[in-house]
């Protein structure tokens, strides 16, 4: 069966059977896996396998030696990774509790061991599909970031009041400049940003506010 998305699961559990049959289990559904005995060892190549634009998710052991998963979980938080990288917790029974919690502060789901093969592969596959959305908003930040600093300073400051809902006769006023040639820069500013109205620019600004 081909999986809806094509992503990549990471499988972070000290118990090498859990790892190889969760391994056995994605490979069966088409679906690409690293396993980690730790989180020390996670983290240690973090950097390296972590996908750039491919959908990902991890599932995170709660209770290891060392770092346990709920630390971890924690240091991924603070870097921002959750978004893209949704965690879905493996838990005994006894663990439920501290999961529920985990997902209130940001934890994607958790799955009891052991667990029903499909139960498992559907939570997998609505964490790819978050994943996906998150890389997909995180390009489009990113993109109108660079299209706002391909903007003219001149630029700049007629958008800015373009959004707060200026009239091209009060922008001009403000920065001593005739309307034509307020109206040549609102053009640039909508053609380079890729819009057709004042509100659909100030909506696509409303993207790079610090609070979403």
């Amino acid at each position: 069966m081909q999986p809806l998305i094509d992503g990549l699961i990471f499988i972070v559990d000290d118990d090498a059977s859990v790892r190889e049959a969760l391994a056995w289990l994605l490979r069966s559904r088409r679906l690409a896996s690293e396993h980690f005995p730790s989180a020390e060892a996670f983290e240690a190549r973090l950097a390296e396998v972590l996908p750039v634009d491919q959908p990902h998710c991890l599932l995170l052991d709660v209770r290891m030696p060392g770092t346990s998963g709920l630390v971890l979980f924690d240091r991924l938080a603070e870097h921002g990774l959750l978004e893209a990288m949704p965690v879905i917790f493996l838990t005994g029974h006894a663990d439920v509790p501290t999961a529920v919690d985990a997902v209130k502060r940001g934890a994607f789901d958790f799955c009891e061991k052991p667990s029903s093969d499909n139960a498992l592969v559907d939570r997998i596959e609505h964490a790819l599909a978050a994943s996906l959305l998150a890389l997909e908003a995180r390009r489009g930040r990113q993109l109108l970031v660079t299209r706002v600093a391909e903007l003219t300073e001149r630029e700049r400051e007629v958008m800015q009041r373009v959004i707060e809902g200026l009239p091209n006769k009060l922008i001009a006023e403000q920065l001593a400049i005739s309307v034509r040639t307020v109206e040549v820069h609102r053009a640039r500013v909508f053609e380079k940003m890729e819009v057709k109205s004042a509100v659909e620019l100030a909506n696509r600004l409303r993207e790079l506010s610090p609070s979403r």
